[in-house]
């Protein structure tokens, strides 16, 4: 018998693997056997850029491909270097100020410059 982990919503320990999923029967939810490599944040905290470096509060940025901003028509366009972010927790990562006004950005889309 497999020593598999309980359900993290409902506690249970009913939980069978479906794929790379580990599934629980009682309350239908699912989650990944191993964490996403692509994660921009690494379980010890530190946030990175595209190419690995870890980002820190102030360092300056390199956009990797243009960016549709959601909701507008304005497009942050690659190569766009970004002075003094700040990092934040959540989905997107990075906050910085450009011309065209605030933005939150994810860590995958941007290079320590």
């Amino acid at each position: 018998m497999q020593n598999l982990p309980a359900c993290p919503v409902c506690s249970l320990e009913n939980t069978y693997i479906d794929g790379d999923n580990y599934v629980c029967p009682d309350c239908a939810h699912e989650w990944p056997q191993h964490a996403a490599t692509d994660e921009a944040e690494d379980a010890d905290g530190v946030i990175r850029d595209a190419n690995g470096n870890p980002l820190a509060d102030g360092d300056a940025v390199i956009l990797i491909k243009d960016l549709k901003v959601k909701g507008s028509s304005t497009v942050l366009k690659k190569g766009t270097k970004v002075k003094s972010i700040k990092l934040s927790s959540g989905d997107h990562e990075v906050d910085c100020k450009m011309d065209g006004g605030s933005f939150m950005l994810k860590a995958c889309f941007l290079k320590k410059a």
